[in-house]
């Protein structure tokens, strides 16, 4: 049995290696965590709020604020979000090496675009073996940062813009987004239609993420869903 405190470096080729390594530290983790929670409760809110379908009520209307309490969870829930993000970003800059691999996929590298295309070959089942992977995979860093880092900011600045255009002008969001995001996109329900496209673009992205998460732990030679939870990465050997 492998000792848990046993570790190892490894260098940008990902060299192959049997010892655990502790890839996701607990910052990470708890983004990871939080962001999930909160992005289901955000497309939730948001969905009813684009197209609500409420059922009848007796009394007057202004005993059922149900509409205002849907707003107000999905408004903290945004909050919750970009200030996760915020604190997800600076950790890229403080963490270890594997907390920046989503914001910074190296293009430039001769050896992780090998990489990528072994990685495609290896989901396609053209490649048998898909290697020992130490963090994120070449395909994962550059999805996760086109689909996710982008899709999650796209949707924090349309979102506080079109906060700021109800909290009026005197407010920090509309100064600092609805100010330009606004003229930029045309008008207010062109930013709504914006923002509602890009929850259904994220909503793709998980659902790819989850079917792959669960793949490779079923399929590769290390561990997926526990590196997550637990922070640690195993190994099998072959035929495990």
């Amino acid at each position: 049995m492998l000792d848990r405190t046993e570790t190892i470096d490894v260098d940008a080729s990902n060299t192959p290696v049997s010892a655990p390594v502790y890839v996701y530290e607990v910052p990470v983790r708890l983004w990871h965590w939080t962001t999930a929670v909160v992005f289901l409760v955000l497309c939730v809110t948001g969905f009813l709020i684009g197209d609500p379908v409420w059922p009848q009520f007796i009394g007057q209307p202004y005993h059922h604020f149900l509409m205002g309490e849907i707003r107000l969870v999905h408004f903290v829930s945004g909050y919750v979000l970009a200030l996760a993000m915020l604190v997800r970003i600076y950790w890229a800059f403080v963490g270890n090496r594997y907390s920046r691999e989503i914001f910074l996929p190296k293009l430039w590298s001769r050896v992780w675009r090998q990489q990528l295309v072994k990685t495609i070959r290896w989901y396609f089942l053209i490649e048998p073996d898909s290697g020992r992977e130490i963090g994120h995979n070449s395909l994962a860093q550059i999805t996760m940062f086109v689909m996710f880092v982008v899709g999650v900011i796209f949707e924090i600045i349309t979102g506080f813009a079109l906060y700021g255009e109800g909290s009026g002008y005197g407010s920090w969001s509309y100064a600092l987004f609805s100010r330009w995001v606004m003229p930029l996109f045309g008008t207010s329900q062109e930013v709504h239609t914006w923002h509602r496209l890009g929850m259904w673009y994220l909503v793709i992205f998980v659902i790819v993420h989850v079917y792959m998460v669960i793949r490779e732990d079923i399929m590769s030679r290390q561990t997926m869903l526990s590196t997550m939870i637990n922070g640690w990465r195993y190994f099998k050997d072959r035929g495990q």
